[in-house]
């Protein structure tokens, strides 16, 4: 039997929002939900302008950038699930490789890449790739600079730091203020860590957002503003180079999927662990589960994910480095079958095993004809790299510093590599005709979190805010903490922890709503045409619906 342990997370992991005062928001014409209210509200305005969901999803990841600029940044990657009117369903992946110079030469006398600084930003960034590759299939007609005037206005005027964002700043600013480039001017510019209120402007950021509305996005590899970038890059020690950039391309593969009965399940593919949080629900699809928030039901999801993470970290990467298929073992109902009767209903699977770490932003919009957006982004770590670049303002990615300083094997570090990423967004649709977008920030705890608010609404009928809303759990290891238990979030009935405990899982109460737990968002389009949207009380975020 394992013993229970407590753990006081202190003001960073106390909820922005009471979670008993959310409810589900409902639309008609049209709904978003991102984790910052004020992304929300300029992914509305483009639909109320007559935009599309992949264009107010543009809206949304743009002003993230600027008012959520510690989990995410245009010096990121970004992956898109999108399904049309029309029910066709395809991915956009925003992923950048490894830079030409990525060797292990370059890494000489170091046992891992670094977390942070110029080593760090070893990858190109692919986010706005993803951007012009989704708006280039799609159907809206906004101009690119209606897109971006709201991240443009919020980064000019300013924005109210969050309590959250400011105790993550201030958490961060001992190992990243003396980075090279620009990070202490912009997000210390009186030389003391902002606080919750204090008004955080980023007039070089808003100038690059110009930029690319005025020469398109294809200049952030190839055009002027891209030289600049490589240039700022070069100075500062990051291997990325001009002709890094010029050669990068987003990638459209066909999204993962998986039935169960109670829809079909999609979410992205390798480099991606969009397997792994398919995988988890087809197990889980097979076992039984009691009642929702039961021990049976959080038992058999936590073993679901130890034999999905198992897979996960033997198989999945860089699909060019890949031998399994993943979509082939989602589509064989024996070995899901074989994998299902692993787990052991009464008993505990002995942990750890390697985890991965991650933050990043998760938003979804839908429109009035159909269209449903399921779209992540992320810089890795808070602040990325911590390089921020002096003459474009945009924060640089530290999505390489996962890789392996091996010759070979899984996520070893080779020029081009793309690298193991935690992202992946997640969409369903359903018989009745409905179709839900949903997914989190939190790395290790994306999978897990994600089959939590679909388990809790899909097979159990709960409404879509309480889903979020109520209490959560997380296997494995979050920032900062080397312990790999199973944490697990205040509100569940006693005998859920007891019985827990009692099958050897090793228990970690870790209070309220806590904001290691992610912070998630879904929508649903409802079979007659409507919405429903839900968000995150562990976040910033807000639902915006007309």
């Amino acid at each position: 039997m394992r013993t229970l342990k407590s753990q006081d997370n202190g003001p960073a992991h106390k909820p922005a929002t009471s979670a008993s005062e959310m409810r589900t928001v409902l639309g008609e014409r049209g709904i978003v939900t991102a984790p910052h209210h004020l992304a929300s509200e300029a992914g509305l305005s483009v639909l109320r302008d007559g935009g599309s969901a992949v264009e107010a999803c543009v809206a949304v990841a743009a002003s993230l950038a600027v008012v959520y600029p510690h989990m995410t940044g245009i010096g990121g990657d970004g992956f898109w699930v999108i399904r049309e009117a029309d029910g066709r369903i395809h991915g956009i992946h925003g992923c950048g490789g490894a830079a030409g110079t990525a060797t292990l030469d370059l890494y000489a006398g170091h046992d891992s890449v670094p977390w942070r600084g110029p080593l760090a930003a070893n990858t190109v960034a692919g986010t706005i790739s993803a951007w012009e590759a989704a708006l280039a299939s799609d159907s809206g007609t906004l101009p690119l600079s209606r897109l971006v005037a709201d991240a443009i206005a919020h980064a000019e005027a300013g924005v109210a730091v969050t309590a959250g964002g400011a105790e993550i700043a201030a958490a961060k600013g001992p190992e990243l203020r003396n980075q090279p480039g620009a990070w202490a001017s912009t997000f210390e510019p009186e030389g003391r860590p902002l606080v919750a209120g204090d008004v955080l402007r980023q007039p070089v950021l808003a100038e690059t957002l110009r930029r690319l509305a005025q020469d398109g996005l294809d200049s952030f590899y190839r055009g002027a503003l891209g030289a600049d970038i490589a240039a700022d890059l070069a100075e500062l020690g990051s291997p990325v180079s001009a002709a890094d950039l010029a050669a990068h391309q987003a990638t459209r593969p066909a999204p993962l999927r998986t039935i169960t009965r109670h829809g079909t399940l999609f979410n992205s593919a390798p480099p991606t662990q969009g397997a792994a949080s398919l995988l988890i629900l087809a197990l889980f699809d097979r076992l039984a589960a009691g009642d929702v928030d039961s021990f049976e039901h959080v038992h058999a999801l936590v073993e679901a994910t130890k034999q999905a993470f198992l897979w996960r970290d033997r198989h999945c990467g860089d699909v060019a480095y890949m031998e399994d298929d993943p979509q082939a073992l989602l589509d064989n109902a024996a070995a899901l079958d074989t994998m299902a009767a692993q787990v052991d209903p009464a008993h505990a699977l002995p942990w750890p095993q390697p985890t991965q770490w991650g933050d990043t932003c998760w938003f979804g919009a839908a429109d009035a004809k159909g269209q449903v957006v399921s779209c992540i982004q992320s810089t890795y770590f808070e602040f990325g790299s911590g390089l921020v670049l002096p003459r474009t303002g945009i924060t640089w990615q530290n999505r390489g510093a996962s890789f392996r300083l091996a010759p070979s094997g899984w996520n070893a570090l080779k020029p081009g590599r793309k690298p193991f990423h935690t992202l992946n967004p997640a969409l369903a649709t359903f018989d009745d005709g409905r179709v839900m977008a949903y997914g989190t920030m939190g790395g290790e705890g994306q999978p897990q979190t994600q089959a939590a608010l679909f388990s809790r609404y899909a097979r159990f009928g709960t409404d879509l805010q309480q889903a979020i809303s109520s209490p959560r759990w997380l296997l494995g290891r979050t920032w900062g903490d080397q312990s790999t238990t199973l944490k697990i979030e205040d509100g569940f009935a006693p005998e859920v922890y007891d019985r827990l405990a009692a099958a050897g899982h090793d228990v970690e109460r870790v209070g309220g709503l806590t904001a290691m737990m992610g912070h998630a968002g879904a929508l649903v389009r409802l079979a007659d045409g409507s919405f429903a949207g839900a968000t995150d009380p562990r976040s910033d975020g807000g639902v915006a619906a007309w």
